[in-house]
Order: C-alpha cells, then sequence, then structure tokens
C-alpha cells in the first residue's frame, strides 16, 4: 500500500448534473497519483467532473484495489498509466463476474509528466470526455494525444 498524501479538497468537482449539463455527458474521472492535481483543476474549470487522488487524502492512503472499490463505487473511471498494476484488477473482476472500475490507461511516453505543463494531457482527457461515444467507450481504454498522428501514438503505447 502506498501512502497517498495528507490534503483533502474535493471542493473542485461538480456535482454530476453540473458536470452534464456543461459537456453533454456526465462521466466522472479519477487522477491516479501520478497525475498533477493542476490537470483535474482545469478540466474542473472547463466543466467536467475530475478529482484528483493527489487531492484527497483519504484516497491517496488506499491501495490499488481499495482505491478501484472507491472509484466504483462513486461512478468514476480511473485514469492511470499503472497498467501492470490495474489490469490485471480489471480482468479478476471480469472472470468473477464482479463489477468493474473502468480504467482510461495512460502512457509517460504519450503524456511525459509535467506538472508545470500538464496542457497535452488536459487537452487529450477533454477531448476524451467530449467526444460523442464517451459513455459507450470500452472498460479498459487507451487516452491518445490529440495533437499529432493516431500511428505514432500507437507506436509509443506499443513500446510503454
Amino acid at each position: 500500500m502506498s501512502e497517498r498524501g495528507k490534503q483533502t479538497d474535493d471542493s473542485r468537482a461538480l456535482p454530476p448534473e453540473r458536470a452534464k449539463r456543461r459537456s453533454g455527458v456526465s462521466i466522472g474521472l479519477l487522477l491516479d497519483e501520478m497525475h498533477a492535481p493542476m490537470a483535474a483543476t482545469e478540466l474542473c474549470d472547463r466543466g467536467h467532473d475530475v478529482l484528483a487522488v493527489a487531492d484527497q487524502l483519504e484516497l491517496r492512503a488506499l491501495s490499488d484495489p481499495e482505491l478501484c472499490t472507491w472509484a466504483r463505487q462513486h461512478a468514476r473511471r480511473i485514469v492511470t498509466e499503472n497498467v501492470k498494476d490495474f489490469a490485471p484488477l480489471l480482468r479478476q473482476a471480469d472472470e468473477s463476474g464482479q463489477p468493474a472500475t473502468p480504467l482510461l490507461l495512460t502512457s509517460s511516453r504519450t503524456f511525459p509528466r509535467s506538472r508545470r505543463n500538464p496542457g497535452p494531457f488536459t487537452d487529450a482527457l477533454d477531448a476524451w470526455l467530449r467526444a460523442p461515444d464517451a459513455a459507450e467507450r470500452p472498460t479498459e481504454d487507451w487516452l491518445v494525444r490529440t495533437d499529432y498522428p493516431a500511428t505514432q501514438q500507437t507506436t509509443q503505447r506499443e513500446g510503454a
């Protein structure tokens, strides 16, 4: 279990009805601990319902399985680059017939971590949330960049 921190602030999250009204679709996201809280703030400013684990004291103290349970109970898709730990949890849920926590997987090669400039990551999440099919996306989905060709993204994702 990792120690995820000390501060709680969920005041930036929009109520689901407001997020739905502003973006057209209500999808709650939970950014895993490796993602900058600034991205959640920016996405909330754009009308989306997004929380960052790094901003939530009670979430930072949870193990990955516990975080999946919390996200599922709160109808949130986890955005993470931790494929190694979260993909098996998704498969376990599927094999046991239990409800699965939806994942939006990212790659540090496609979206290099930058707490000072999360722009490409934030823009890609905004585009994903605004896509007409966002609510019907697969339980395990990959976030792609919106600022360069898909063939380059496939190559980077395969190398992740």
